[in-house]
């Protein structure tokens, strides 16, 4: 019988999902998105999770409080050590400018499925990104790359002049979306108030996080700034990093 799920595992479509923003700081909260996502799917058997990316964005989108980015990936390096699954990509920092979110999610799926179908001379080479799930060439079958996000992001999606209709339609047409909601929220209603969001809803999965957490960067910042303690609200790791670099006027 075991042998039986472990086939029907093997077999069910392939998934991975990536989270973009500023990350700054990288809290605890980004990266329960990505476990109560995988949750999710693994434990209703739908699909198989292979991956989890966080892509933090470029220094040119100048949103106040944006630490550097050479910064926010060190401390997005930290809090990922423990994970087994989630790795960062400096692909969209090291870009020439800020790139559209579409932009970016078609580069980590272009990559995903092209690196399936090559012959691996980039593996000998140790040429492959640091953000590459592992084990991804044990099949063959296309990956589907989902941006993962909070419904704070979804309803950005009607702040005139924040997002394209265009790409918004991009995104949720060609990869789709894993959205965590709060207990009470109504992402439902938001969706069917947007035709293009309601066009394409059997690509957004709706989960809700019934643990929750009201720690957000912005908050963290807030209260550094301040000189109070934030210990327990970010990694140790990360809250040594920010007092070691003296990030967001910290006053240890």
């Amino acid at each position: 019988m075991s042998g039986f799920i472990e086939e029907k595992t093997c077999m069910l479509p392939r998934i991975a999902l990536i989270a973009c923003g500023c990350f700054s700081p990288p809290t605890p909260m980004h990266l329960r998105l990505f476990e109560i996502a995988r949750d999710y799917f693994e434990l209703r058997g739908t699909h198989k999770v292979v991956g989890g990316i966080i892509s933090p964005t470029h220094d040119s989108y100048g949103k106040k409080g944006l630490a550097p980015s050479i910064d926010r990936c060190a401390m997005i390096k930290l809090a990922v050590q423990t994970s087994t699954w989630i790795r960062l990509s400096d692909w969209e920092v090291h870009q020439p400018q800020w790139m559209r979110t579409q932009s970016v999610l078609q580069h980590h799926q272009n990559y995903l499925n092209n690196y399936i179908n090559s012959p691996g001379d980039e593996e000998q080479n140790g040429l492959l990104p640091g953000w590459l799930p592992l084990g991804l060439r044990e099949r063959r079958d296309p990956i589907s790359l989902k941006l993962l996000c909070g419904a704070d992001l979804l309803e950005s999606f009607a702040v005139p002049g924040l997002w394209a209709n265009e790409d918004i339609e991009e995104i949720v047409a060609n990869h789709g979306l894993v959205v965590i909601s709060r207990c009470g929220s109504n992402p439902e209603k938001f969706i069917f108030e947007s035709d293009i969001l309601t066009k394409y809803q059997r690509n957004i999965t709706l989960i809700t996080n019934w643990v929750p957490n009201e720690v957000s960067s912005s908050l963290v910042r807030r209260l550094l700034n301040r000189g109070e303690s934030v210990k327990y609200l970010l990694d140790d790791l990360v809250l040594s990093y920010i007092n070691r670099q003296g990030l967001y006027n910290v006053k240890s």
